[in-house]
């Protein structure tokens, strides 16, 4: 599927989900409208499932996150009684990272430990700032969606690519060249509009883990090759074998299995993963 087609399927079944339960929820204007869900006077958030929705609420930082507010907000107030929130949408890759990372017990499965390569007393740090070097001395402040242990996690959905990367964003960073193995002659040698150019937040999530010693996983759902050749083509040039082995792809679907049966069923019923 390309992102719009993957937005349209998720918007059609959170649509159906919404309504065969009841939930609280809003539909934005445009030929493709998104479903936004919203808190209801039964505390049920329709785009959370209910023992994960009550966990983050106790958590302050994972709570925090619930509180950006979306981009149509204010001019849709007019249509709903709520404030719209960025993680109300039901295409929201954070909020599917919640919704599996911020459910009780995630972690008591050996095989999922083993997948993520984690320890049991692992706990999510949602946005969580790497501070990779660059050139300057100073450290870029720019988050990844997730940290678990000391792999940090780069979650997408209907994104249609990872942001364009330029010449002058690249070579702000400090092991850029140690890397990757490019310099300015070998930077200007890339297609303005290719792959690689597509790749700026796997890049710099690669960079994270350099720089950190730790690891770094992209998670991705399977009905989109299109965002996995740009991980690949990302993947290609980064020159130690070393660091290869700390970074990985996973998909929604390889790790739906190893779930709890009570998320297991919202991802299947809300995004068709399973």
């Amino acid at each position: 599927m390309s992102a719009g087609e993957l937005r349209r399927d998720l918007n059609a079944r959170a649509l159906q989900y919404a309504r065969s339960k009841g939930l609280r929820h809003a539909l934005s204007d445009g030929a493709s409208p998104s479903v936004i869900f919203g808190c209801d006077e039964q505390g049920r958030h329709g785009n959370f499932h209910a023992a994960t929705y009550r966990r983050i609420c106790a958590d302050a930082q994972w709570k925090a996150r619930l509180s950006k507010v979306h981009t149509a907000s204010r001019r849709m107030h007019v249509r709903s009684d709520w404030d719209w929130k960025e993680l109300d949408c039901a295409c929201s890759s954070d909020a599917l990272l919640m919704n599996i990372f911020c459910h009780p017990g995630l972690l008591d499965n050996d095989r999922l430990r083993g997948l993520l390569g984690v320890t049991g007393d692992a706990s999510p740090v949602l946005g969580h700032k790497p501070r990779v070097p660059l050139i300057n001395g100073r450290t870029d402040q720019t988050e990844v969606d997730m940290k678990l242990g000391d792999l940090l996690i780069e979650a997408k959905l209907t994104e249609t690519d990872f942001q364009l990367a330029g010449n002058a964003k690249l070579l702000r960073y400090r092991d850029l060249q140690e890397v990757f193995g490019w310099d300015l002659d070998s930077l200007n040698a890339l297609p303005l509009l290719g792959l690689e150019r597509r790749g700026y937040q796997v890049m710099r999530g690669m960079l994270a883990a350099f720089a950190t010693g730790g690891r770094f996983c992209l998670l991705c759902d399977a009905r989109r090759p299109d965002l996995i050749e740009i991980w690949f083509a990302v993947l290609r040039h980064v020159q130690s074998a070393e660091l290869r082995t700390r970074i990985m792809l996973l998909t929604w679907q390889e790790i739906a299995p190893l779930l709890p049966s009570p998320t297991k069923l919202l991802l299947a019923a809300k995004y068709g993963i399973g």
